[in-house]
């Protein structure tokens, strides 16, 4: 039996083989040959930008290899005599085959000829090794037990021969034009911008002619950047890096037009993100880029980990690491509502606290260049930008705008350039253009930043909330709204902004009406934003008055969405707190619902949702609540289920509320006794 290996799992310039079983019949092993044979000789020339000569010497030695197995099976793969030695030697072939046709794959690989190219020495040598593997398999090959054609057989030979001696070197335009992009890359580490006619000859050479093709290079080169760092090993990530850059500044500066092919599509598709009120990039502390297991606040408003701001104090620090602003003292304030957040993430996605380091690892190594050629050429890209959304034509302000919203996307320090260039004000200028997907790519590029402690700034004390409202209420097109309402919830994440976001005029009112008309991405996105704007106790009522909670009950009753929906009890659950709004509460028919949710649902998160808001039900809304729960005996099978399954803040709610439900029907026996 011959297994296959999935490719679809394999690093770029790995060669996981798999050796053919020593049980393997021959006419098997023959047929296995033949398929691999025809693989390798169906990559055409033009499919290579880079190792042209190596690509097409390895597929005319196959091709010769493959007359000579078609011959075999053709006359049928008798073989006399040494047949465990002819079995070895077509096992060792069909190794090779696996690895040259790994190697071709590689070599033409859509988005990779900038990386293949930085390793052409590594690529040459690797063919001129497995051109010889191929001639010592034929070398021992024992020929005259194989019933075969003797002109085959003669070609054989010559392969075999020419395998041995096969001169598999680095092209000289290959090596030529490596050494150009290398020379780039240090123009660029000592903060010189490089030719652009010398940049065009190469994207040339590599036949990287349009922003899709572009764009492509970028992807390859983050996917590998993602895996390297995903496997502990980030030898190849600084290099990887310095191109991703290179890459990246090319399809801004150089390529104006954006082709609007499927690359572009998807990648607009992807930035129409839907929020949680569970967002794990929020859940890290700034100084160990760990989710944080203890956050407490400092005296500027930023939250940290207890462990690391204590160690940061005990070295004798007294500025904020975020903000690098004096603390006024170094009283750390607990913050447990983002504590409960954190471990309603953790328990809904199976993550312990103790070993949760890995899942920030990803956006956190970013808030660091990979190199110092990335560094200094983003730096220069977000300069280019910044002019370009000032001084730009239109068609060029609203690329400048997208080329952002991509560059901000998973990127901690392309944002803190991006907004020490001064790219927020044009973007917060550019909302107000009547093209709607100009003004859709300025509040995406805006939302990206707004992720950042300092775009968060920047947009406040540059009067930004007002635009951004402006699209919330009445922006072109609905995606622009929900991306609109995202950008609310990042904002309203700092303490301070969200008694002034919620005392501004039309704010609440502009994510109900989202609520009310969006799609189910522009809903999730509005309730988290509603989620964020409780945090300050002032704006429950605003939020009542604005007609929230009967939308929130229709959700319930419709939505197939398990995260609009988990999000929307949590926006009730908050609600309820209050006397307003668990009247409001109980003037739906949302009861029976949560009730459901408590006794049904398979996030844990919304149980616990659920038990709260039964629980200031009870004690806001009166006897009759009461009376209602305690006639229902799923609500107390419920609630002893929770006690042992859920998360401890889960068990302590549904005790409290055991507790008044059987002291109610304690007092109802009492009374009919």
């Amino acid at each position: 039996m011959i297994q296959k290996f999935d490719r679809a799992d394999r690093r770029i310039l790995s060669f996981p083989a798999v050796r053919p079983g020593e049980s393997v019949e021959p006419a098997i092993l023959v047929d296995s040959l033949i398929a691999l044979s025809r693989a390798i000789c169906g990559f055409q020339p033009g499919l290579f930008a880079t190792q042209r000569r190596n690509a097409r010497e390895a597929v005319r030695q196959v091709r010769v290899l493959l007359e000579f197995f078609e011959d075999v099976r053709e006359r049928g793969p008798a073989l006399a005599g040494s047949v465990s030695a002819v079995l070895l030697c077509f096992s060792e072939l069909h190794t090779a085959f696996q690895k040259i046709r790994f190697l071709l794959e590689d070599c033409s690989r859509e988005g990779a000829r900038a990386w293949i190219l930085m390793r052409s020495r590594f690529v040459a040598a690797k063919f001129r090794v497995l051109a010889r593997a191929i001639g010592t398999a034929l070398d021992v090959l024992p020929l005259g037990s194989i019933d075969a054609g003797h002109e085959v057989k003669e070609l054989v030979e010559l392969v075999a021969k020419q395998a041995v001696r096969a001169n598999f070197e680095l092209d000289r335009r290959d090596e030529c034009t490596m050494r150009q992009v290398q020379s780039m890359l240090d123009y660029f580490e000592k903060g010189i911008e490089p030719d652009r006619g010398v940049i065009g000859r190469v994207l040339d050479y590599l036949e990287i002619r349009s922003w899709s093709d572009c764009h492509k290079e970028i992807k390859f080169l983050e996917g590998e950047i993602n895996l390297e760092c995903s496997e502990g090993n980030e030898t190849e990530a600084p290099l990887l890096s310095s191109l991703m850059a290179f890459m990246s500044y090319c399809r801004v500066v150089l390529f104006e037009a954006l082709d609007h092919g499927s690359t572009q599509q998807a990648d607009v598709a992807q930035h129409l993100e839907t929020l949680s009120s569970l967002n794990p990039e929020d859940f890290r502390c700034p100084i160990s880029l760990e989710l944080m297991t203890d956050p407490v606040t400092v005296s500027t408003g930023q939250t940290y980990d207890r462990s690391s701001i204590e160690r940061w104090l005990k070295a004798g620090n007294i500025t904020c690491p975020k903000t690098g602003e004096r603390l006024t003292c170094t009283e750390l304030v607990p913050n447990s509502a983002l504590r409960k957040l954190i471990k309603h993430f953790c328990a809904d996605n199976g993550i312990s606290l103790a070993n949760s380091g890995r899942i920030s690892s990803d956006i956190a190594r970013t808030i660091v260049p990979g190199s110092m050629v990335a560094a200094e050429a983003m730096k220069r890209l977000s300069r280019f930008l910044a002019r370009r959304l000032v001084f730009g034509t239109t068609e060029q302000k609203s690329k400048a705008a997208y080329e952002i919203r991509l560059l901000a996307k998973s990127n901690i320090f392309n944002r803190t350039c991006l907004i020490e260039a001064g790219t927020v004000f044009p973007l917060l200028n550019l909302l107000s253009s009547p093209d709607a997907a100009t003004q859709e790519n300025a509040i995406a590029a805006l939302l990206k930043l707004s992720k950042h402690t300092s775009g968060k700034r920047v947009i406040i004390d540059g009067d930004g909330l007002s635009p951004i409202l402006s699209v919330l209420r009445k922006g072109s097109s609905l995606e622009a709204r929900q991306i609109a309402a995202a950008t609310m919830f990042y904002l309203s994440s700092v303490k301070g902004y969200r008694k002034l976001i919620g005392e501004t005029p039309d704010v609440i009112p502009a994510l109900v009406d989202l609520l009310r008309n969006g799609k189910p991405c522009g809903k999730q996105n509005a309730v988290v934003a509603i989620f964020g704007l409780l945090l300050h106790p002032g704006n429950q009522c605003r939020v009542i008055a604005a007609g929230t909670i009967p939308l929130l009950a229709n959700i319930l009753a419709s939505s197939e969405k398990d995260e609009l929906i988990v999000d929307s009890l949590a926006v009730l659950a908050s609600l309820a707190e209050n006397a307003d709004g668990t009247a409001a509460i109980l003037g739906t028919p949302v009861l029976p619902l949560i009730i459901r949710f408590l006794r049904s649902s398979a996030s844990k998160t919304g149980k616990e949702y659920s038990v709260s808001i039964l629980l200031s039900l009870c004690s806001n809304g009166g006897r009759d609540v009461i009376e209602v729960l305690a006639r229902d005996s799923s609500v107390t099978a419920s609630l002893y289920s929770l006690l042992t399954d859920g998360t401890s803040h889960a068990s302590k709610k549904a005790r409290s509320l055991l507790k008044i439900l059987l002291n109610s029907n304690e007092r109802n026996r009492s009374r009919l006794s």
